[in-house]
């Protein structure tokens, strides 16, 4: 799962308030237009982000397009996220240097940036 996506995705207040409603019911771009008082462009530009991380599914009827949450990958995010935190870093490829930065820390007190702790 990409966090940093999901996490950029979710970093803006409008695209919190855009989850939030349609957290309530699918619902237009039209509508949520009218709800956050903004244009067509800047609600779908928010939308495309949120599709984009697979935290919103957009469903066409007709000439017009609907917008639901997916329940299931907010599920998946926050439980993958919630294990994520859980893992020991050594369990974590990508925390190898953090590792050993931690080690030698523990080794040698002075090689820490925080001098008067």
């Amino acid at each position: 799962m990409d966090y940093e996506t999901i996490f950029k995705a979710m970093g803006e207040s409008t695209r919190i308030k855009i989850v939030k409603l349609l957290s309530t019911k699918p619902m237009y771009v039209c509508e949520l237009e009218s709800v956050l008082e903004m244009s067509q462009p800047r609600i779908s530009q928010h939308l495309r982000i949120l599709k984009q991380a697979g935290l919103v599914t957009m469903q066409k009827e007709g000439q017009r397009a609907i917008y639901s949450i997916d329940e299931n990958a907010f599920e998946a995010w926050i439980t993958g996220f919630t294990g994520f935190l859980r893992q020991s870093l050594e369990n974590l490829p990508d925390y190898q240097q953090e590792i050993k930065r931690i080690e030698a820390m523990a080794n040698d007190p002075s090689i820490s940036k925080c001098k008067n702790l």
